[in-house]
Parts: C-alpha cells; sequence; structure tokens
C-alpha cells in the first residue's frame, strides 16, 4: 500500500520579548513568568500578577485589564477586579455584575492573594504579529466613574516561522502477527524422556510454558497460531544417544502442553538440537576458567562432536568438570515460541480503549488513525504517538510520528531523541529541517530541506521558499 502522509500545520509560534524576572507594571502590580504560545487559531497568555503591594480603599475598585494592542486593532483580555469592602457589597446588594462583566476575577480587597495564576485563551488573529501585550489599571469609584487610569507595557512579540509538520500514515498490516518467547529448563532424570512435573525445578519451569500461552490464550481478540517448541542436550555422552534424549524431551513437553490445551493438531511445531555446543561456546567465552581460548578454539573445529568432547575432556580435566557441574545442566533447555494473530480494528472508540488497556494490539496504522480524529497539540495527540512509539521502539516512521508530535509540543528534547532513530526517508529530513528551524539553525534547516526536497518531498521545496521569505523579512 502507497504510504499516505498527511501535513499539520503551526504555520507561527509566538515569542514574547518581556522581562525575564518579576517586574513592576502598574502601581502596586507587578508581573513574574508571564509566557505566550500560540495553538493554532489560538493565543494563549499566562503570567503571575503580584498584587502584594496594592492598596484599594474600601469605596473604591481597582481593575486590572490585560489588552493586545497594534495599531487601531486591539482586544481586551478578562478583567481582574480588586474590590474595597463598601463597592464590593454595593454590587452585591444591588444584584449588578461587576464592573467588566462575568468573565471577571472579582477579589475583596482585604482577602485578596499576594499572587494570582493567571491564564487567558483568546482567538488569534495576523494583526496580534507585532503587537504590544499591556497591563491597563483603572481606579473606580462612586458611581461608576474612573479617578484614574494607568497603562504599563508587558512585552511585545513577533511570530516566528514554522513550517508544516509530515506525518507519515504506516502501511495496514494484512494480518497482524506477533510472538512472544522464552527458555525453559525443563528437567528429566538421566536418560529418561518422561516428564515428571514434580521433579526438581520443572513446577516452575513448566508453569513459565503456561504463564505464557495464558497471557494471550484468554484474549478474545486473539488466535494462537503455532506453538513452537525446541529442545537442546548438552555435549555429554554419545552424539547418537544425545540425538534420542533431545528429540524425545522435546515431545514429552508438546504432549503435555497437548494434555493441557488440547490445541489442533497442526498448532505445536517441535524441533531439537542434539547437542548444544553454541551454548556452551558462549558460556566459555564469558568464563575465566584457565584453558578458555584453546577450549574455544576446540568447540569452533571441525573435528565430531563425540571426539570433540572427548579432548577437551582429557586434555583439560579441570575445566571440564567445572563446565559438567556448572555449564551443562543450562545447556539442557527448551525454547519455547507462542505466535498469535491479533484481528483487526477500525472503530475510533475502540482503538481508543485498546490503546489504554492493551496497546501492544495496536498496528501502528491503527495508532495513526486514532490520530487523525484528535487535535494537533492536544496531550491526547501526543500520547497516541508516544504510546506507539513505545509499542514500536524500532520503527522508523513510528520514531518520525514521534519526533513530529514532540515538536508539535515544544519538547525539543524528545523530537531529537526520536528523530535519531527515524532513519533517512525524505519525511526524516524534512522533520530534522524542522527541529533546525525551531532551534533557529537556519543553515542547518536549509540543508536537510534541499535534500528532502531532491528525495521527491514536495513539503520540503514550499517551506524552504517559505523560511527564505521570511528570513528576508527580518
Amino acid at each position: 500500500m502507497r504510504k499516505i502522509i498527511f501535513t499539520m500545520a503551526v504555520a507561527m509560534g509566538i515569542f514574547l520579548q518581556a522581562p525575564a524576572q518579576k517586574t513592576t507594571i502598574v502601581d502596586g502590580v507587578a508581573v513574574d513568568g508571564l509566557k505566550t504560545g500560540r495553538n493554532g487559531g489560538l493565543m494563549v497568555v499566562d503570567m503571575d500578577i503580584d498584587m502584594s503591594g496594592l492598596d484599594v480603599d474600601a469605596n473604591r475598585a481597582v481593575l486590572l485589564t490585560p489588552r493586545i494592542t497594534n495599531g487601531t486593532d486591539s482586544v481586551e483580555l478578562p478583567s481582574v477586579g480588586i474590590y474595597g469592602r463598601r463597592r464590593f457589597y454595593f454590587y452585591v446588594r444591588n444584584g449588578e455584575s461587576m464592573l467588566s462583566g462575568s468573565d471577571e476575577t472579582v477579589y475583596r480587597a482585604k482577602s485578596r492573594p499576594d499572587t494570582m495564576s493567571y491564564r487567558c485563551i483568546v482567538p488569534y488573529h495576523k494583526w496580534m504579529n507585532n503587537s504590544t501585550l499591556a497591563l491597563h489599571r483603572s481606579d473606580w469609584g462612586c458611581c461608576n466613574s474612573i479617578v484614574a487610569e494607568q497603562d504599563g507595557i508587558l512585552g511585545h512579540h513577533r511570530e516566528a516561522f514554522f513550517p508544516e509538520l509530515v506525518y507519515v500514515r504506516p502501511e495496514a498490516d494484512k494480518v497482524k502477527t506477533r510472538s512472544l518467547e522464552g527458555s525453559a529448563f525443563v528437567d528429566f532424570p538421566v536418560d529418561k524422556t518422561v516428564i515428571y512435573p514434580e521433579y526438581r525445578r520443572n513446577t516452575t519451569e513448566l508453569a513459565k510454558i503456561q504463564a505464557t500461552i495464558d497471557s494471550v490464550r484468554t484474549d478474545a481478540d486473539v488466535t494462537i497460531t503455532q506453538v513452537w517448541l525446541k529442545g537442546y542436550a548438552s555435549p555429554e555422552s554419545p552424539y547418537s544417544h544425545n540425538t534420542d534424549l533431545a528429540r524425545g524431551r522435546t515431545e514429552a513437553i508438546k504432549r503435555y502442553i497437548q494434555q493441557l490445551y488440547k490445541f489442533d493438531s497442526n498448532v505445536i511445531a517441535t524441533d531439537y538440537e542434539p547437542e548444544n555446543w553454541q551454548g556452551l561456546r558462549r558460556y566459555v567465552e564469558l568464563s575465566n576458567i584457565d584453558h578458555r581460548g584453546e577450549i574455544l578454539e576446540l568447540i569452533d573445529s571441525d573435528m565430531e562432536p563425540d571426539a570433540k568432547e572427548a579432548k577437551i575432556k582429557r586434555l583439560y580435566p579441570a575445566d571440564y568438570k567445572f563446565l559438567l557441574q556448572n555449564c551443562y545442566p543450562a545447556l539442557r533447555r527448551t525454547d519455547y515460541r507462542i505466535a498469535y494473530d491479533i484481528r483487526s480494528y477500525s472503530d475510533i472508540d475502540e482503538i481508543r480503549r485498546i490503546m489504554q488497556t492493551k496497546p501492544q494490539n495496536l498496528s501502528l496504522n491503527e495508532f495513526y488513525v486514532v490520530a487523525q480524529e484528535l487535535e494537533p497539540g492536544t496531550d491526547e495527540f501526543a500520547e497516541v504517538f508516544e504510546t506507539a512509539v513505545r509499542m514500536y521502539p524500532e520503527d522508523a516512521i513510528a520514531n518520525l510520528n514521534a519526533a513530529n508530535a514532540a515538536m508539535r509540543r515544544n519538547d525539543m528534547a524528545g523530537a531529537e531523541r526520536y528523530i535519531s532513530k527515524a532513519g533517512n526517508s525524505p519525511e526524516a529530513l524534512y522533520a530534522r529541517g524542522a527541529i533546525a528551524i525551531r532551534r533557529e539553525d537556519y543553515e542547518t534547516a536549509r540543508i536537510y530541506l534541499k535534500q528532502a526536497s531532491m528525495a521527491g518531498l514536495k513539503q520540503a521545496a514550499i517551506t524552504l521558499e517559505e523560511l527564505d521569505k521570511g528570513r528576508r523579512r527580518e
């Protein structure tokens, strides 16, 4: 299936030029932590208003009103009203709205906090570029008359260019196939191929296989397609005898599982390896036994297995005894793999529910489908792509989309972490260019955008042109 690309515009981000620390704006009022940002068609204003120095007479009120202005265009944000005792009760007794209306945040002078957190979201308009954010103080007396006014500048802002983000739709899986793997060290009495569940640690080891099967068998959306078993014997004893042991013990475990679950005859598949020389080699290589190098050389030789084992035993008896006691038991194991299919999901509400309860059941395409129904920049939108990349941590498309979602939330550290695993597709090159723009590293951005454009991504050429126009206007 052809990859489908969709873009999400974050055309501009607003960067406010404001004092870095608490500053007195109008008499008795200071502001700290001023932040603004644009989220699509909305402007967000956040700040802490310090009113600890504000005195209000009993028969007066003070109205604090943030304003965004640019020439003849302006918008007033919701006001904060601080009322003296008599002025407050005047409005309450007369059932009148406060000075600026129902959106006003109201405090009695004596009970007002020293500092309040102010947050406002208003529709964004183009004229707000290069506008001024100010704080207007108006003092009110009797008969709703203004007795004094004062304005203070909070800051100015400009809009910085930010390109559209390109997300890639993963191809839908025809069949969602998954598998779980493990190893069980089922113990058998010497030369026996019959399972004794209570023998040594067999209860625990057999339970490992059962727990893996049960973890998916109880899921109504899952169909187990294969239970694969591979048994290994250790190198001691003749090779022909070990062949019989590995094969017979694997078949014994197969029968044990079949008795528990009654799988169809074609579901359980078996394999065996008479002598686990690969496991022995790994152990010796990581060990510090006296003749490590010589034994590794013998293991890697072309000698017949029986001759090889006999020579190690003859030439290095102390090392052989150590291996027999400490390594050989672990070589006698059964590897297992439970393969299963998961049904597909198309209903958005169901996908969202599965994402919260069993995200491992979703394909990347299903994560993408639900993301299309959400508002870019929201926590839920970011959660979809972050969950997807947790389920598929090495997938290039999962990392690319997660990088874009992180950028959308201004999480640049997260964006760079994800993009490092996103490969070198045109979309990944473009995303690196977008990150460079956010970092105001425009030369690096041009390099990536040109590469993405040459690789066939049309949006890269558009963004490159917009970037050049924007830089020329500065």
